[in-house]
């Protein structure tokens, strides 16, 4: 007979409880569903909806199942449909069911699922952010060795003006520091407290739900019953942080596909992040970015199949979001493999700075430049220069000439009336001195580009601060718990406890 089963005439045929069960997802969440049980528990004998006999029987056959799940002992029984049928089971089997039975008062599976989510999301999403700092970190050590490193910039995909490599690098930093802005944004919505809503409009027990908040070591209570119930934003706002930070990690991964080709030959990588090919003895391949780059589909398909999932539910709660938590944590799992292992790729590339400088004077990048020298030194219009160097870059490029044909470039600077030495045509025209001369803020000048550093570096730390404090407040829950649960158990007075945890 099922928890659920007094009104049924008989069980679920063997084909609905295969079709409905959810223990391979759910086996993530079992600690957390024995977390949020205790914090149940401690709450409903505070307010004297069970005794404490009543309270030391769960709590010592939770912690029994504790034990056992970490040894391996606990088995799932796919027949007991999810976690929380299995972890209620093993206490009512243990305990008996006149203590057992107690535990689910004044609540749901509904909001118990969503205790369970939230306290595990919540540290997947400081997982993946403590990757995605050391990420970043990469890229800033690449800036730091690279700072005066010259390369082109492109827009197209063409050759635009001169940048460093450690101005691409600091550019990545840019960007994932908005990527853990994000992360942090949707911490901030999943760590609320769903526990007490039951199932869709709270409960006439004297609940105390800032107790249960303070014991799990939420931020605030998620109030509304009918909304938490009914609501899954919070994944979705999961889901599109990491779809994004995904889309950030494919882009660099194009770069390191195209930058290891031979046409390029800027990087190379290392052996440790590349395969070969069954028929081409001469092929090393980036497949390491390539794989990154095709996984980020999996992640635009997590969030476009929840948000599907969403857009027809009524309010309340519908089976339909027992299938929220796959996607999300798939995504995870990639996400989180993703970060680590492009750590390492990173940190192992081969810069080729001679390549780099070679690409960088062979295609007119520094055109802009020149138009900007004529602007300051001569009086003209910038549109004037733009007509002016561009007309001279058709005609070298028509005959196979570059800026590094200065003579050529000097003489069809004449016939426009314009008379520059070639020691100094030769100084506008290096690309070095284009980079050293974008000094306005957020330039590619490598004193921009140490500033920027530092101050991303400050960023990152005052991030991972935060992320420690996150960790150390879901610790501190943790332990408050387990001190209550030990004065249960010890039959100390767990009121003044609960004061004193109240209090802090």
């Amino acid at each position: 007979m099922k928890l659920w089963g007094g009104r049924f005439s008989k069980d679920l045929s063997v084909e609905t409880e295969n079709f409905t069960e959810t223990i391979d997802v759910d086996s993530r969440m079992v600690l957390y569903d024995i977390w949020g049980s205790q914090a149940h528990a401690i709450m409903l004998a505070h307010q004297q909806i069970i005794s404490l006999d009543d309270l030391r029987q769960i709590l010592t056959w939770l912690g029994k199942a504790k034990e056992d799940f970490l040894s391996g002992k606990l088995e799932l029984k796919r027949e007991l449909e999810d976690v929380h049928m299995n972890v209620e089971t093993y206490l009512i089997e243990g305990a008996g069911r006149e203590y057992g039975g107690k535990l689910h008062t004044a609540r749901s599976r509904n909001d118990q699922v969503l205790v369970d989510a939230r306290l595990y999301i919540r540290e997947q999403i400081l997982d993946t952010q403590e990757l995605l700092c050391q990420l970043a970190k990469t890229f800033l050590e690449i800036a730091e060795a690279h700072v005066e490193t010259v390369m082109p910039g492109y827009t197209h995909t063409q050759h635009a003006q001169p940048i460093t490599l450690g101005f691409w690098a600091t550019a990545y930093a840019s960007m994932f520091l908005r990527d853990l802005k994000r992360l942090d944004a949707a911490y901030a919505n999943v760590n609320t407290n769903p526990l007490g809503a039951c199932a869709l409009a709270g409960t006439s027990f004297p609940i105390e739900r800032n107790l249960t908040t303070r014991l799990l070591g939420f931020d605030d209570i998620h109030e509304h019953a009918l909304d938490v119930i009914s609501s899954r934003d919070f994944i979705t706002e999961t889901l599109f942080a990491l779809a994004q930070l995904m889309s950030n990690l494919s882009r660099l991964s194009e770069e390191i596909v195209y930058w290891s080709a031979y046409e390029f030959r800027m990087i190379a990588v290392d052996d440790a992040y590349a395969s070969g090919s069954s028929i081409m003895p001469q092929k090393k391949n980036p497949c390491v970015a390539e794989l990154i780059r095709g996984r980020t589909g999996r992640i635009y398909g997590a969030l476009q199949e929840l948000l599907i999932n969403l857009k027809g539910l009524p309010m309340g709660y519908n089976r339909d979001l027992q299938e929220d938590k796959p996607p999300l944590w798939e995504a995870f799992d990639v996400v989180q493999a993703c970060l680590s292992i492009l750590k390492g790729m990173l940190a192992t590339l081969e810069i080729n700075e001679k390549r780099m400088a070679e690409l960088v004077s062979a295609n007119f990048a520094t055109a802009t430049e020149l138009a900007n020298f004529l602007v300051r030194e001569r009086g003209l219009s910038f549109r004037k220069c733009h007509e002016i160097v561009g007309s001279i870059v058709g005609e070298l490029s028509s005959s196979g000439l570059t800026f590094s044909n200065l003579q050529e470039t000097q003489n069809l600077l004449k016939l426009k009336d314009i008379e520059i030495s070639i020691p100094e045509l030769k100084s506008i025209l290096d690309p070095k001195f284009a980079v050293l001369n974008n000094k306005s803020r957020g330039g590619a000048s490598p004193e921009e580009v140490k500033r920027m550093s530092t101050d991303l570096d400050k960023h990152l730390s005052r991030i991972e601060a935060k992320i420690s404090q996150k960790r150390g407040q879901i610790n501190v829950a943790r332990e408050l718990t387990d001190d209550v649960i030990e004065a249960a158990l010890s039959r100390a007075d767990i009121r003044a406890k609960i004061q004193e945890i109240c209090l802090v």
